[in-house]
């Protein structure tokens, strides 16, 4: 780190904002946090962390981090960027409601959006505290995406190095466009990726409570085949025998619709993102 930055953390009481700022505390960057809500500021202080007033932290903050749902976003955008200094970041951590145009922007605020991509299950871990952390931001190393409204490097620079501080360790940032970060999340990975391991916890209650198969049994072999699975479709590490590709046709034309690559149509992601967000449709 070259420079140190004036950062605000908006909702740093929440269960996202807990874990940016259990991070950024370990950084040298002058970091304010904001919580509104009286559990949060509880949280906040029995972490041992100052609550600052969320006019006075924007004021002066190169970068806000908006750590709160999707669905305050718009509200506390209306009431936040009109405070924000000129040249100033406002970051969000999904992109849901950048993409969807819910948040209040200013010609001279830049905006932006960032995602963490979650340890690998291709990370090589070394140590039981990264065996332990799955989700990422505390021992396990992860890559994160984001994207950034601004042509000028400087405004990159300060977007990788917070993503790079709130969700570390970090291995590589990846830069896309707002639209581009949509694609990947929610339609990539939680329309496809979590609604697969979903439907694995399915199956494997069925295999359990319906077939009547030993639960441990059930589960070693889930378990070892969903590695397996996943090691030879995402990296061909160890190619599928034959019988096995007659049983995964037979799974495809069983399960899967044929049309469902629909779900990467710009008009399927605004479905999708409206129903998240609670909204009628998505408007542009």
């Amino acid at each position: 780190m070259s420079e140190k930055y004036t950062i605000a953390v908006i909702g740093a009481g929440g269960k996202m904002g807990m874990r940016v700022s259990n991070n950024l505390v370990k950084t040298e960057h002058t970091v304010f946090y904001v919580e509104n809500s009286p559990a949060g500021q509880e949280r906040t202080r029995e972490a041992g962390r100052e609550l600052t007033d969320a006019a006075v932290a924007v004021a002066d903050a190169d970068i806000v981090v908006l750590a709160v749902p999707d669905l305050a976003l718009g509200a506390v955008t209306a009431d936040l960027v009109p405070q924000m200094k000129s040249g100033a970041v406002c970051l969000t951590l999904d992109p849901a409601a950048a993409y969807a145009g819910l948040l209040t922007t200013r010609d001279d605020v830049i905006q932006a959006v960032a995602h963490p991509c979650h340890p690998s299950i291709f990370l090589q871990r070394e140590t039981p505290e990264q065996w332990a952390d799955t989700f990422g931001g505390i021992a396990a190393p992860q890559d994160a995406i984001a994207a950034v409204e601004s042509d000028d490097p400087a405004m990159k620079a300060l977007v990788e190095e917070t993503v790079r501080s709130i969700y570390a360790p970090v291995i590589d940032v990846h830069f896309v466009t707002i639209k581009q970060l949509a694609q990947l999340e929610p339609t990539l990975v939680e329309t496809v990726a979590c609604m697969i391991g979903e439907l694995l916890n399915e199956a494997l209650s069925e295999a359990i409570n319906t077939m009547g198969v030993p639960e441990a049994a059930a589960r070693s072999i889930m378990y070892g085949h969903t590695q397996v699975a996943l090691a030879n479709g995402l990296r061909g590490d160890n190619p599928f025998s034959d019988a096995c590709l007659i049983a995964m046709k037979y799974g495809r034309e069983t399960i899967i619709k044929d049309d469902w690559k629909k779900i990467f149509q710009d008009d399927e992601l605004d479905k999708n993102l409206a129903a998240m967000l609670h909204l009628d449709e998505i408007k542009r």
